[in-house]
């Protein structure tokens, strides 16, 4: 019966790859499959196992659901709460802010510019978070769809090079800093470079390539700007960077804090809209509030719920540790981990992470490994469209195909990808 669950992950998949081709929307085939693993393996009555740092334990499916579940709640929760803070900052025109600051209308230099911004960003804010902001700023920049989805898929490579260096910049490398597998100062001293090798490289290449050659038309300028915006961006982000000071202070999960800095600048955004809007019976109509959370990517969420949770039989199945220890046995810990970061653009990388944690129980805290996996789990998703949050949000907000990126994009992933595993071994020669 697990033959079962991997041939409806498989089906599930391939449909996810094809939608436009099946013309149906990627969630539909991400919940199906969700649903119908976790089905499988409760009417089969399959044994399931929690993967602690000892290997396989025994549970029951109650239990491992609930677990599972939780633990992607809290991925999907403090998305929302990032999701709804850069929407109310655009609601106040906030990113006009740093729009101000790109003055240029020379593709090439805009390239440059949001790869900069998005590798700084992302290690600040995280990688998700990063991406929304910056594909915000570009549809107010560049009104041809076509170049956006290049700007974008640059984004998302650029973003996640910038995730992988700081513990707050992707959910694997805070899984890692939180399981004590790698310290912040030790990251980023080993990750610094080649996450830096894997931003320029592609960056470099395609700077040269046709579609970032020319100049393009900003949309004009009608002088018009939020009198708060910068006030609220300045607040918006300085809320999502104390989310992990109050983690690091309260020992609370990431999505309490976010929950807390979107409680706060929800203050401001009421505050300042009451202040331009007068009370009556369309009051509701202008808080920026309920405004932003009419403007999440739920689609997004729903899909990231729907790979989550199928990944997630696998792994209560075991599945996916035996298949690590077994990989392990036959090629060697350094060749797995890149195997590692090649799946993670197939398979989301947190459960992949989170098998190899229990996977090497005796590796001390900053051995080159583990620095090796987040640089490999975070940057190799890259790869394909759906291997990251980032690359699902970027696909949301600007529609882009799967195979539109596979063919266009991918391969300058893989370039900078082997570009900082090679900066990587230089360092540890």
């Amino acid at each position: 019966m697990e033959l079962i669950v991997v041939i409806i992950f498989i089906l599930g998949y391939l449909a996810i790859t094809l939608e436009h081709n099946l013309r149906i929307d990627k969630l539909v085939p991400a919940l199906l499959m969700m649903g119908a693993a976790w089905a499988v393996v409760a009417v089969s009555h399959l044994p399931v196992f929690e993967i602690t740092e000892h290997g396989k334990e025994a549970s029951n499916l109650e239990a491992v659901l609930l677990h599972h579940f939780g633990k992607t709640c809290e991925i999907l929760i403090f998305l929302i709460g990032a999701m709804t803070i850069v929407e109310i900052i655009d609601y106040f025109d906030g990113f006009a802010t740093i729009k101000k600051f790109i003055r240029t209308n020379k593709k090439r230099k805009l390239l440059w510019i949001v790869a900069v911004l998005a590798f700084i960003l992302s290690a600040i804010i995280d990688n998700l978070t990063a991406t929304i902001v910056l594909i915000t700023i570009l549809r107010k920049l560049v009104t041809s769809k076509e170049d956006r989805m290049w700007f974008a898929g640059m984004i998302i490579i650029t973003a996640n090079a910038g995730g992988a260096w700081s513990p707050i910049g992707d959910v694997t490398t805070t899984m890692l800093w939180m399981g004590e597998k790698v310290t912040t100062l030790y990251l980023i001293e080993y990750l610094i470079l080649p996450s830096l090798a894997c931003m320029v490289v592609p960056t470099l290449i395609a700077s040269y390539m046709p579609a970032f050659k020319g100049e393009f038309e900003a949309p004009a300028d009608n002088g018009k700007t939020n009198k708060y915006g910068a006030r609220m961006l300045y607040i918006g982000l300085l809320l999502i960077v104390a989310v992990p000071v109050f983690k690091t202070l309260t020992h609370l999960p990431p999505y309490m804090g976010m929950m807390l800095s979107l409680g706060i600048f929800t203050i401001f955004a009421e505050f300042f809209s009451n202040r331009d809007f007068s009370h009556g019976d369309n009051e509701m109509h202008h808080s920026p509030v309920h405004r932003a959370l009419g403007r999440i990517e739920m689609p997004s969420l729903l899909f990231f719920l729907g790979i989550l949770m199928t990944v997630a039989a696998l792994e209560s199945l075991g599945m996916i540790l035996d298949f690590g220890n077994n990989v392990v046995e036959g090629i060697g810990i350094n060749p797995f981990i890149l195997i590692l970061g090649g799946a993670s653009a197939i398979v989301d990388n947190v459960p992949l992470v989170a098998a190899s944690m229990g996977m090497f129980p005796n590796m001390p805290t900053d051995a080159a490994e583990w620095h090796l996996i987040a640089y490999a789990a975070g940057t190799g998703g890259s790869m394909l469209i759906i291997g990251s949050a980032a690359g699902v949000v970027a696909m949301g907000m600007e529609k882009i195909s799967f195979f539109w990126y596979l063919k266009k994009i991918a391969w300058l992933a893989l370039v900078g990808y082997l570009a900082g595993i090679g900066v990587f071994y230089l360092m540890h020669l």
